[in-house]
């Protein structure tokens, strides 16, 4: 991209060089310069793809009418018509996949190594030097670098990365475990029951690097118009400067193949050339001024015919973060229960300790809290101002016989008995966002038919958000591998026509984006992973964004359509009046030119769709 704005700028400056020139050899030596600065690449091209028998393209019809503009002493107006043609994939080149890199090198899943037990040392190797049936040692902090069985220890595991789901996995002996999650409590070990190339991370991995072999491109609308209009206008300037001559008594050849060589000037569609990528690129200019990062012409172009919206739940449609939602005290203040719970879970680093200490804005008095002991699967035990406290879930109130309320409410309940009395719960949850609520109806309205939430999360509070948002379905407790085949459906089911979105944030989400039509991911708290394999991204994390950018699409396919119809039929009448003889060169260029700045005025209305 940098070489052809070196380009253009120094053939503009010879260009007009050339104008403040009067002697007519210099003025076309400088014009010559000038035309193969911005052109050379262009006839290579043309060369090369005939070679490969690829000849009637847009390159050919460039440097066919432009020598031929040469041929004719047309020196200016064969620099002219190149240098707006390079213009035009200038603007074209914003919008290529350029920003696309391997998306495997930026997963963090990867793991680097696996500690694998030989005798009485530790040693780190490759994870794919593991064999099935070796103990490896994962650490606090690590990554679990192979599927397996826990053979020693209990921890907890951070699962984000393959379900989705904030709240991290407690695992213990005889748990089956799975690559790609992050140890974040205490050491285990695994007894590998998967090869690397076999494990769950590899194939994530795998997913991701081949699903963009499949992804559905855009043809090119230039290459395919000039597919047909290229060797037409060539055949018709052919026969108009060979069959005049032989048919017509007394006609002068040379007269003819001037026609003939004006026709093929003609023929350029600079119009197109130019209006139509930059109203693509006015289309990716008013996504980016409302924060919406669209890698493509053709992903805009695919939102105008989307018709299904596949979203991820965590940190797509809901926050991804814990916090209270509703304090339950029974004879006594909601602020000294929630006291309580806090001081309890104090020394506890689990996502659920931390949300209650946000939640809790007071200083906290680490001397009131003795004999803080943690109860693996049921929560902590606590001595909190001389008083007995109970923290956790129903099997701790029912292990220790407190009679308590049960809480149906959807979420994490956490409850809590003081000396053996049942005082309260109190509910933590991943919040839908505010803005998921405006975005549903808003996707509705844009003619989208149908909305669909996967996810890792648990079937009940997957419905709970489902009925909340009036999403039309929903599949939850689903693995990576699952949400592609579930994805792969939903693609077998649509028509040609209509087109697949799917929307998420986290690694586990990549394979997903990268086999839909059309893949968006969140740029604000989306993983590396998920941005780079997606299509589109959305800066502000604002799931109401899609309507908008759909609506700048179909805006967009409107404009786009108007310039192709007005070029083309312009375009039609101007080689005909060239044709008889009517039009001269420089009138139909004029013409030509005129065409293509209404159209370029025409494009840049986009940059104006008012959002919703």
């Amino acid at each position: 991209m940098k070489k052809r704005k070196e380009k253009i700028i120094i053939s503009i400056g010879l260009f007009i060089l050339s104008l403040l020139i009067h002697n007519n050899l210099i003025k076309n030596i400088i014009l010559m310069l000038s035309y193969l600065v911005v052109g050379l690449d262009i006839l290579k091209k043309a060369l090369r793809n005939i070679k490969h028998g690829k000849i009637f393209d847009e390159n050919f019809l460039m440097s066919l009418a432009t020598i031929g503009a040469i041929f004719i002493g047309e020196y200016s107006e064969a620099v002219f018509v190149m240098l707006f043609y390079q213009i035009g994939e200038l603007f074209q080149s914003y919008a290529v996949d350029k920003s696309r890199k391997r998306v495997a090198s930026l997963m963090d899943i990867r793991p680097d190594y696996a500690n694998i037990i030989k005798g009485k040392k530790i040693e780190k190797v490759a994870p794919n030097e593991v064999n099935i049936g070796q103990v490896i040692v994962v650490k606090p902090g690590e990554k679990v670098p192979l599927d397996g069985i826990i053979i020693e220890g209990s921890s907890l595991l951070n699962t984000v990365a393959l379900t989705g789901e904030s709240i991290p996995r407690k695992v213990k002996v005889g748990d089956e475990i799975l690559s790609g999650c992050i140890n974040s409590d205490e050491v285990i070990k695994i007894k590998v029951t998967q090869n690397f190339r076999e494990s769950t991370v590899s194939k994530i991995l795998d997913l991701v690097e081949n699903a963009s072999n499949r992804k559905s491109k855009s043809e090119d609308f230039i290459t395919k118009f000039a597919k047909y209009y290229t060797p037409v206008v060539v055949i018709i300037a052919l026969l108009l400067a060979l069959l005049p001559p032989l048919i017509i008594k007394n006609s002068n050849f040379n007269e003819w193949l001037y026609k003939s060589l004006s026709f093929l000037v003609v023929s350029c569609p600079c119009a197109l050339v130019i209006s139509i990528p930059l109203s693509f690129f006015g289309g990716l200019g008013a996504s980016s001024k409302i924060g919406v990062l669209v890698k493509g012409s053709n992903y805009l172009e695919m939102m105008a015919n989307s018709s299904i919206v596949v979203c991820d739940k965590t940190g797509t449609l809901t926050e991804g973060v814990f916090e209270v939602q509703s304090i339950n005290a029974i004879n006594m203040e909601k602020e000294a229960l929630l006291k309580i719970a806090v001081y309890a879970e104090y020394y506890s680093n689990h996502p659920i300790a931390q949300s209650l200490k946000k939640t809790y804005k007071e200083n906290i008095d680490e001397k009131s809290i003795t004999n803080a002991k943690e109860i693996s699967g049921e929560g902590i035990k606590a001595t909190i101002d001389n008083q007995k406290v109970l923290v956790g879930n129903d099997k701790l109130m029912r292990n220790n016989k407190i009679d308590y309320l049960k809480n149906n409410s959807i979420g994490t309940v956490i409850y809590i008995a003081i000396d053996n009395i049942f005082k309260g719960s109190i509910v933590i949850a991943d919040k839908i966002k505010e803005d998921s609520f405006k975005a549903i109806p808003k996707l509705k309205n844009t003619g989208i038919k149908k909305i669909i939430m996967l996810t890792g999360d648990k079937e009940n509070i997957s419905k709970n958000i489902a009925d909340k948002l009036g999403i039309n379905a929903y599949y939850s407790e689903l693995l990576p591998n699952e949400k592609v085949q579930k994805v792969e459906e939903l693609i077998k089911e649509k028509s040609d026509k209509d087109k697949l979105i799917f929307v998420g944030d986290g690694i586990n989400d990549a394979p997903v984006l990268a086999i839909s039509d059309i893949g968006i991911s969140m740029g604000g708290v989306g993983s590396d992973a998920a941005i780079e394999s997606s299509d589109i991204v959305l800066m502000t994390d604002e799931l109401s964004k899609i309507a908008e950018v759909i609506n700048i699409s179909k805006k967009t396919m409107t404009i786009v359509k108007e310039n192709i119809i007005l070029a083309i039929a312009v375009k039609i009448v101007i080689l005909l009046l060239s044709a008889f003889g009517i039009a001269t060169m420089w009138e139909a260029v004029f013409g030509d030119v005129g065409v293509m700045i209404i159209a370029i005025l025409n494009a840049l209305r986009i940059m104006k769709v008012k959002s919703y």
